[in-house]
């Protein structure tokens, strides 16, 4: 974000012991990441008195600035939306996106109301600061007849209980409380799949690197988008230069959707082959951009508009594997109106699909995505060496192996007798002790020697079964 702050003597504000406080004009002519807005935003702020407001003003600017620049003056403008903005910075997970999300709906409530927010709350107060429970009443009323205004515009159910929420926010950090005598539904009407292998290699085969290593990493790890743009080197390096595979990334509470706990997750031999590519031509350089030194707080996937390395954005990603699935035909090219059922998250739903049906038991599928369980603890006690094990057992891929080896023969095998040779070796997987998995020679002989003992077991049964038929 490029800011020309200047200090203006003539205009003063007050702060809350009375004191006048210098006014500071402020002009915003680039986003977070650095890319140019298509109009500068021109703001009079009274100066920060400490860190908490200064970086109370940042995370308002960085959440608003890049999305929707006219919400940036509106919630500097009125003390109810800045009270908004510091209570999710300070008491939720300070997330750009529940900020804007939040103030677009109040931005909306407002304007059907043609009245700002700070006259909303003292409309609802009365000279003594209280709530006026009339007013609290009529706002009510008016709330339900927002909504529906918003159906009427047949908006998806969430983007109306999203709207309504904000509201409801405002409300109450500003200690008053406006209620629905009825739940709003939050039902998907668009819903999205998961795409099948070969509509994900096709995609990859027509992707650059860095949207190879993006679209790969997704599939074979099940992130968020949110998190994946958060990764650092530092959370691959110890597994991408030993040439550990799969490797085994360690994801902190910090970087997930909710904050609320850390989790584990693998990537496999595909995504780590882009990825290693990847961060070979960035440590190369291109003319526009120099190479780069890699080292352990470098962002995992960077903005290559920037010469210097700053994270890709969430929307960044979206609008990459969007175009790939428009170039490939998967999506139609004009707008329909509505949510397509390919979008970025249904990479992480083939994630999900995929290991399901490849026999990894649902706890430990859920766990690999960040989700909460019950049985959270147990898992992760387990330890990253059984986690891999049982990752690794699963062969979850995107692409077909072009090469047939001797597990994958001995594999074909045992489906023909009618077996699931990967649901064999997650069984087996789940059922062995902790231990480190030092080469791919080492892990296949235990999968030949697991899969060999379930085809003898497979042709003593139908050998005995055959037996008893015939002395009968």
């Amino acid at each position: 974000m490029r800011l020309r702050p200047r200090s203006e003597k003539l205009s003063q504000s007050k702060n809350e012991n009375g004191a006048k406080k210098p006014m500071q004009t402020m002009t915003i002519t680039h986003s977070p990441l650095g890319k140019k807005l298509k109009a500068p935003i021109a703001l009079q702020l009274p100066e920060p008195q400490s860190a908490a407001e200064e970086k109370l003003r940042q995370y308002v600017i960085n959440s608003l600035s890049w999305k929707m620049p006219a919400l940036v003056p509106f919630a500097f403008n009125n003390e109810s939306t800045l009270q908004l903005a510091k209570h999710l910075l300070r008491h939720r997970t300070a997330s750009p996106g529940t900020l804007y999300q939040y103030l677009y709906g109040i931005y909306r409530f407002c304007k059907w109301l043609n009245t700002q927010p700070d006259q909303l709350i003292k409309n609802c107060t009365d000279p003594d600061g209280d709530a006026n429970p009339k007013a609290i009443a009529k706002y009510n009323r008016l709330l339900d007849d927002f909504v529906g205004e918003l159906q009427a515009e047949n908006l998806a159910p969430g983007t109306v209980s999203n709207h309504i929420k904000g509201v409801k926010a405002l409300f109450r950090a500003n200690n008053l409380k406006l209620e629905l005598p009825y739940s709003l539904p939050k039902r998907s009407i668009y819903k999205d799949r998961a795409p099948t292998p070969e509509e994900l290699a096709t995609i990859i085969d027509m992707a650059d690197i860095r949207t190879k290593t993006i679209i790969s990493m997704l599939a074979l790890g099940g992130f968020r988008t949110g998190t994946l743009v958060k990764l650092q080197y530092r959370h691959v390096k110890r597994d991408l230069e030993k040439g550990i595979t799969p490797i085994h990334i360690h994801v902190e509470a910090e970087i997930t959707k909710g904050k609320y706990h850390d989790y584990d997750t693998f990537i496999g031999q595909e995504a780590a082959d882009y990825l290693r590519l990847y961060l070979q031509a960035r440590r190369q350089g291109t003319e526009k951009i120099p190479p780069e030194n890699i080292h352990d707080e470098t962002p995992l996937l960077r903005n290559m508009q920037l010469r210097r390395p700053a994270p890709l954005t969430t929307q960044a990603v979206h609008s990459l594997v969007h175009e790939l699935y428009q170039k490939a035909g998967l999506i139609p090219q004009k707008s329909l109106g509505r949510l397509y059922d390919l979008r970025v998250h249904s990479i992480r739903k083939f994630f999900r699909t995929q290991l399901a049906a490849l026999g990894m038991p649902t706890d430990y599928i859920e766990y690999m995505m960040g989700h909460t369980i019950s049985t959270y603890h147990d898992i992760q006690m387990k330890g990253i060496e059984y986690l891999r094990g049982i990752y690794t057992a699963s062969a979850l891929s995107i692409k077909p192996k072009t090469r047939l080896s001797k597990i994958d023969a001995l594999k074909e095998i045992i489906r023909a007798w009618g077996l699931n040779p990967e649901e064999i070796l997650t069984k087996e997987a789940l059922t062995r002790p902790n231990t480190t998995i030092i080469t791919r020679d080492q892990l296949e002989e235990r999968q030949l020697h697991q899969l060999s003992i379930a085809l003898k077991q497979e042709l003593l049964k139908e050998i005995r079964e055959e037996t008893h038929a015939t002395t009968k």
